[in-house]
């Protein structure tokens, strides 16, 4: 059997994303992601250290619910 990496999840299983991965996974703009990430802490980002964090679930909610980004 081959098995991946030890350490390597793609991004399609991560639950939290940061913002660069947000927007490749998403197509947004770097800029675009982490203007919502920091108007929208709680509600689908956090911020842990010195970075925002996506909670994926949550933002692809957040996006099938809003008609424009």
């Amino acid at each position: 059997m081959i098995f991946p990496p030890i350490g390597i999840i793609s991004i399609n299983e991560k639950y939290l994303l940061t913002v660069k991965e947000a927007a490749e996974y998403f197509n947004i703009g770097i800029k675009k992601m982490r203007r919502l990430a920091e108007d929208n802490i709680g509600r689908f980002a956090v911020y842990s250290g010195n970075r925002y964090l996506i909670i994926r679930p949550k933002f692809e909610q957040f996006l099938n619910n809003s008609s424009t980004v």
